[in-house]
């Protein structure tokens, strides 16, 4: 009898410093937790910020007005501009070369660019 009381014993105590165990490491993993929580609600508010801030220095206005200032960029003369249609690749809108908007004789002596090879990087 004495023997299977020990055994038993032996049994109470594993059991008993296996329950303190898990509760412990319960307990730790909880606390990293919340710090991983406060650690993500940083972040958010910082990619908020982020956004915000992205949002302001993408604002045309303020593009127009760096353009015109800093970088002494002008809007070109309407005689000079082209429009380019735009079409789905591999359409045949897209693959047909488009007028200039302005006659041959009144277009600057400046060589066209030539259009980049479909499939490039873009």
């Amino acid at each position: 009898m004495t023997r299977v009381n020990l055994i038993l014993l032996a049994l109470l105590v594993a059991s008993a410093l296996g329950t303190v165990a898990s509760q412990h490491k319960a307990r730790r993993l909880f606390a990293e937790w919340e710090r991983e929580q406060v650690t993500q609600r940083k972040l958010d508010t910082e990619f908020r910020q982020l956004q915000l801030e992205q949002s302001t220095w993408a604002m045309h206005a303020r593009i127009e007005k760096v353009a015109l200032s800093q970088l002494k960029m002008q809007m070109p003369v309407p005689a000079k501009v082209q429009v380019v249609a735009r079409g789905e690749p591999g359409s045949p809108r897209s693959a047909a070369p488009v007028a200039p908007a302005v006659p041959e004789a009144a277009a600057s002596p400046v060589k066209p660019v030539p259009p980049p090879a479909q499939g490039g990087a873009r």
